[in-house]
């Protein structure tokens, strides 16, 4: 019962009250091609001490006392024991949307908390609590700044996340925006002249990415200047929040799609994350998400309440501002936890540490004959090296001696064969960072050997 928690009979008197004879009655109109026609091939049937046993085996096959320079919008950062208890608490864990306020101070006030540390962080004025993540977050500013500017073209930078590209191509594909890319220079940032070329006065948005996919920083000043000239908005994804403790904060942008990931949440195989949409208070009427504001009561009492929720349970679907927000406050409080313990000296000693051990780690490779970084741009915690041979063969001996290489950049970036991209943050060790510089070295020998 704890794992199928319906009786066969339960399911008969459920059947019964559909007006289905049978499971195979309720799933007749799925075209019977698409239905399971044989069992799945799993091991069992297992007693619940042998399934514990089970996984339990499986968890030690996975790459545990691995070192990881894996970055690419997801990223391992130290947490402290302290943020899980607190979202941990049932009030907060079981909580959804916070309608009545008169009960849900609590939940309101970390929520508003939340928009005021993303402000302060970001350099906006109003920011939501939040999105399903970075890459719809992006993608519904975009579709902010259309509904701001009634302009369709969109102008995105190539050095942008390439599955945050995916995901608005997606939306892009059943609406009326058309989405054009811009492309890098040769020191990773984003080609100016071919902005300046690009830009014109029916662009509605230019989205750049700092730091962005390749891991440089990007001029913003710069690229708001170009922008604003014909009236286009700035959108400028952040998909590495920590980096904020040190960069100067996108104040220039009418629009910061931000990840919070690297706010207390983990890795965790990709998700949960936390997207958030930070703008410009004149812009509020059209951002999308939940959005706590302060008030007082009758007595004169500060209190919190929901505010400018144009979301598709308050309004006519095809009049919301998004149809796809759900609950991240869980991820929202768990940032909130995780940014008031580090408080502003702790985010900007943790940025330092990213920033240091990055620096060394780029310094070791690059001692190694073969190795270089091809761009010049500043960067974070995260680089692209080149490399005298396919990144995916360095890979594989780089794995035998317990190390988890570079990202290969060829598959999303064609032109840029034998280049990967690295990833250093304060959970990283010296010892680590030395370990790869050794084994990368012996690596690129074994294969030029082989080869």
């Amino acid at each position: 019962m704890r794992y199928l928690p319906k009786s066969p009979a339960e399911r008969d008197q459920m059947l019964e009250a559909i007006g289905a004879q049978s499971i195979d009655d309720l799933f007749s109109r799925i075209p019977e091609r698409y239905r399971l026609q044989a069992p799945l091939k799993l091991p069992g049937p297992y007693s619940e001490a042998e399934i514990v046993r089970y996984f339990s085996e499986r968890a030690r096959e996975n790459s545990v006392g691995y070192s990881s320079f894996l970055g690419a919008g997801v990223y391992n950062h130290l947490r402290s024991v302290v943020t899980d208890t607190i979202i941990q608490r049932g009030e907060f864990l079981t909580s959804y949307t916070p309608y009545q306020a008169e009960i849900s101070q609590g939940t309101l006030q970390a929520i508003f908390e939340f928009q005021t540390l993303l402000c302060q962080l970001t350099g906006q004025e109003v920011a939501n609590a939040s999105m399903w993540d970075g890459s719809t977050a992006t993608t519904e500013a975009v579709l902010m700044a259309e509904r701001l500017t009634r302009r369709r073209r969109i102008l995105v930078g190539r050095s942008v996340h390439p599955q945050y590209r995916d995901v608005l191509r997606t939306y892009a594909k059943s609406s009326t925006l058309e989405i054009e890319e811009i492309p890098f220079g040769a020191d990773g940032t984003i080609n100016q002249g071919s902005l300046e070329s690009q830009i014109r006065d029916d662009v509605a948005a230019v989205v750049a990415q700092s730091p962005n996919f390749l891991g440089a920083i990007e001029d913003i000043p710069a690229l708001a200047k170009t922008t604003h000239s014909p009236g286009a908005l700035l959108i400028v994804a952040v998909t590495e929040g920590v980096s904020l403790g040190l960069v100067r904060p996108p104040a220039d942008a009418d629009i910061v799609a931000l990840e919070g990931q690297s706010f207390g949440l983990p890795p965790s195989y990709g998700g949960p994350f936390l997207g958030v949409i930070a703008t410009r208070e004149k812009f509020v009427r059209q951002m999308p998400g939940r959005l706590v504001g302060q008030t007082v009561d009758t007595d004169g009492r500060r209190g919190f309440v929901l505010t400018l929720a144009a979301r598709e349970q308050h309004i006519r679907r095809e009049k919301a501002t998004s149809n796809i927000c759900t609950n991240q406050a869980l991820c929202a409080l768990a940032a909130t936890v995780h940014l008031s313990l580090l408080g502003k000296q702790g985010l900007r000693e943790l940025a330092h540490q990213n920033l240091s051990k990055a620096q060394f780690a780029l310094a070791k490779l690059t001692e190694i004959p073969g190795v270089r970084r091809p761009f010049g741009a500043p960067f974070f915690n995260e680089f692209t090296v080149a490399l005298p041979r396919p990144v995916e063969d360095v890979n594989r001996q780089l794995l035998g001696e317990g190390i988890i290489g570079a990202l290969p950049l060829e598959p999303l970036y064609p032109e840029l064969a034998n280049h990967g991209l690295l990833c250093v943050t304060e959970a990283t060790s010296r010892g680590e960072i030395e370990k790869l510089a050794t084994a990368l070295r012996a690596a690129l020998a074994a294969v030029q050997v082989e080869a």
